[in-house]
């Protein structure tokens, strides 16, 4: 039997590993934080679009050059959702909140900062538009259930401690 002294056991990675309870159905949760938060930022750049093509009516059309930038704009909308999201006092997207998940640093379990936080959301676009199935098997096989964003970026989203 181990000492309650010993130091925690260290992933590959150099990650703690996470008791079962903070790891339990995190992998199902974070899908579906993720459709929730997608469902968050539809509506919200929709809302985005809907009242500069409004607002082009009152200006004489003027504001209906943003609405292409309202579109490509759409990734840096994103970061700063995540960044700001993840690394305020409740450490989690508005999904992540309603699936009872939280997002800390792998190596010490602090808090994220938003530079953090956006750097993890750059990565996760990168590594879910050029290599998705690497992204789906790195959280199939670590002890953590970390994906491989959650990796480059040394973060792991565990759920919220009661």
């Amino acid at each position: 039997m181990p000492s309650q002294n010993a130091p925690a056991r260290e992933d590959v990675f150099g990650a703690k590993i996470l008791p079962a309870r903070a790891l339990e159905g995190v992998r199902t949760r974070r899908m579906l934080a993720l459709l929730l938060d997608l469902i968050v930022l539809t509506i919200f750049v929709g809302g985005l679009i809907v009242a500069l093509g409004a607002l082009g009516f009152i200006t004489a059309g003027f504001t209906w050059v943003l609405i292409p930038l309202a579109v490509i704009g759409c990734p840096l909308i994103a970061l700063f959702y995540n960044g700001f999201t993840m690394s305020g006092w409740r450490r989690a997207t508005p999904g992540m909140r309603l699936m009872d998940l939280e997002v800390r640093i792998a190596s010490d379990a602090t808090p994220v900062s938003f530079l953090h936080a956006a750097v993890h959301a750059v990565l996760f676009y990168i590594s879910w538009t050029i290599l998705t199935p690497l992204v789906l098997i790195a959280a199939l096989i670590m002890p953590n259930k970390r994906c491989l964003h959650d990796i480059l970026s040394n973060m792991v989203v565990i759920r919220r401690p009661d």
